[in-house]
C-alpha cells in the first residue's frame, strides 16, 4: 500500500476577500470551488488549484474570524508550490516585496514568500508532474504553478512521528538537511514514486514554543489515495495500528479519513475523485456557491450568512 502524493492543503484565512484576490490574481490559480466548511456552514471553504482542479494542486482555505497564528512547533509550517525550472526569475520579479531572494534548498531552487496574512509558502523549481494551465490566469501558462509539494511540518521530536510515517503510512526516510531558519534538522520522507509532489519534510525543532493555530496558519494536510476501495484499506490499516481516526467521511468532492500524528498535526487521506465538476460544469466551476446535497436545503440561510468575495 502506497500513498501517491500530496492531495491538498487546507489553511485558515480571516479575510476571504483578500485571500481570494491573492491566490487568484497574484498567484494566478483558478478558484475551482466556492463552498462552505461542511462542519461550520458560516465559513467559506475556498479551493484554489490548477486549471482542471487536479488532485495534488489545490490549496484551500477556511474563512474563520481567527487571531493570527502563533508560530512554533507542532504545526504545519511551509507549503511548497512547484513551478517550472525556468520560472523562478519570473516569480521573484512578480512577488518582489513579498518574497525572499532565490536560494538553493535541499538541492532545488526555492523562493520563500508570505501571503498578506503571513501564510508561509515556498515556490520550488520542481516542474513534474505538471499542472493543467488555466487560460484565464493573470500568469502566463509557462509560468503557472504546477501543484503542491513538498509540505513541511515541525515537531519537537522525530521518533514518534517517524514511526507513524514509516510503519503506518509506508513513507520512506530518504535524506535530511539543515532547516533554513537555523532551527534544527529537516528529515525528508517520500511516498509513492517520490519527488517534490510526494514529499513530507519533517523539521525537528524542540527549541520552539508550541504553535497556536490561527489566521495565516495551516489546518491540515491531505495525502492522495486513488479511490474509495483504497481509502477503506487505509482506514482498516490505521485501525489495526490503533491510531484514533475520524472514520471515513464523505466530502462529496472526495472521500476522506482524518487522524493526528504524534506531533499533533492533522493528516487527511483523500480520494482522487470524483472531483470538483461533480456538481457544476467544468467550464464554470468555482464561480458560484456550490453546496453538497445534504446542505442544499439550507442554501438560502447559508448564503445570507456569507460575505461577498468581490
Amino acid at each position: 500500500m502506497q500513498l501517491t502524493g500530496i492531495h491538498h492543503l487546507t489553511a485558515i484565512t480571516a479575510n476571504a476577500r483578500g485571500n481570494n484576490q491573492f491566490y487568484t490574481q497574484t498567484l494566478g490559480l483558478r478558484r475551482v470551488k466556492k463552498t462552505v466548511n461542511q462542519d461550520d456552514t458560516s465559513a467559506y471553504h475556498l479551493f484554489f488549484a490548477d486549471g482542471a482542479g487536479s488532485p495534488g494542486t489545490d490549496i484551500t482555505f477556511f474563512d474563520w474570524p481567527a487571531a493570527p497564528e502563533r508560530r512554533g512547533t507542532n504545526a504545519i509550517t511551509r507549503t511548497g508550490l512547484r513551478v517550472g525550472e525556468d520560472s523562478m526569475d519570473y516569480w521573484a520579479d512578480r512577488l518582489s516585496g513579498l518574497a525572499s531572494k532565490i536560494t538553493t534548498l535541499d538541492g532545488r531552487p526555492t523562493l520563500d514568500v508570505e501571503d498578506p496574512e503571513g501564510q508561509r509558502l515556498r515556490l520550488i523549481a520542481a516542474p513534474t508532474p505538471a499542472g493543467q494551465p488555466w487560460d484565464r490566469s493573470d500568469v502566463p501558462a509557462e509560468h503557472q504553478i504546477h501543484g503542491l509539494g513538498p509540505i513541511t511540518i515541525s515537531v519537537p521530536e522525530l521518533a514518534p512521528t517517524q514511526a507513524v510515517l514509516t510503519q503506518v503510512m509506508n513513507m520512506r526516510l530518504v535524506r535530511d538537511y539543515a532547516s533554513p531558519d537555523g532551527q534544527g534538522q529537516v528529515h525528508v520522507f517520500e511516498m509513492g514514486e517520490g519527488g517534490a509532489a510526494a514529499e513530507l519534510h519533517v523539521a525537528v525543532q524542540p527549541g520552539l514554543p508550541q504553535a497556536r493555530q490561527g489566521a495565516g496558519g495551516v489546518h491540515h494536510v491531505a495525502f492522495r489515495v486513488p479511490d474509495t476501495a483504497a481509502l477503506t484499506a487505509w482506514t482498516d490499516r490505521v485501525a489495526r495500528f490503533r491510531v484514533p481516526s475520524s472514520g471515513e467521511v464523505e466530502r462529496f468532492y472526495f472521500r476522506s479519513l482524518y487522524f493526528r500524528e504524534p506531533g499533533g498535526n492533522l493528516f487527511e487521506l483523500a480520494t482522487d475523485g470524483p472531483g470538483f465538476d461533480v456538481d457544476e460544469p467544468f467550464e464554470t466551476m468555482g464561480e458560484s456557491l456550490s453546496l453538497p446535497p445534504f446542505l442544499e436545503g439550507k442554501r438560502q440561510q447559508i448564503e445570507a450568512g456569507l460575505k461577498p468575495l468581490a
